[in-house]
């Protein structure tokens, strides 16, 4: 959380003349303090929208249709089930290369899959704010979801049982 609101910081003006503002939601695994703490020092604190309780199934597809990239700048992973969730949803993602994450967001075609670092996650962002990249990515996430589908799922079940 700590390299998005750093990130965010860097390419605020980019951002900021694109529109786009950033919201983080969902709960925090831990204290939210030092990082609104962080984001009152960088001066971004009241230029994010803070929705960091519990956000029930029901209401997960609000915050995924308003929103233009999905952010996983995670320090380690080894997959996301939110990425399913932002195919569904044919959102945009920007992941660091982490784990398995790059093997499910292709550079480039669904969005971005970056180093692990603040500079390179502001980067990506000043990059989409300033090229609109939005349809581009949308197409490719139609493209790239097919091999997630049910279909595929039953036939890779089925050649195991051959």
């Amino acid at each position: 959380m700590d390299w998005l609101i750093e990130a965010y910081a860097k390419a605020k003006q980019d951002l900021d003349r694109a529109g786009f503002r950033l919201l983080i939601a969902g709960e925090f695994y831990s204290g939210r303090e030092p990082y609104h703490e962080l984001a009152r020092t960088l001066g971004v604190e009241d230029s994010i929208v803070w929705k960091t309780e519990f956000l029930p199934n029901d209401e997960v597809r609000y915050y995924f249709s308003a929103s233009s990239m999905l952010v996983q700048p995670y320090k380690s992973a080894t997959q996301s089930g939110v990425s399913q969730i932002a195919y569904h949803f044919e959102v945009p993602m920007l992941v660091t290369r982490v784990g398995g994450l790059p093997e499910i967001v292709p550079d480039g075609k669904v969005g971005y899959a970056v180093e692990p670092a603040p500079d390179a996650i502001a980067a990506a962002f000043s990059d989409f704010a300033r090229n609109q990249h939005q349809e581009v990515f949308a197409a490719g996430i139609r493209e790239e979801k097919q091999k997630y589908g049910w279909d595929k799922m039953v036939k890779a079940i089925l050649s195991l049982l051959n």
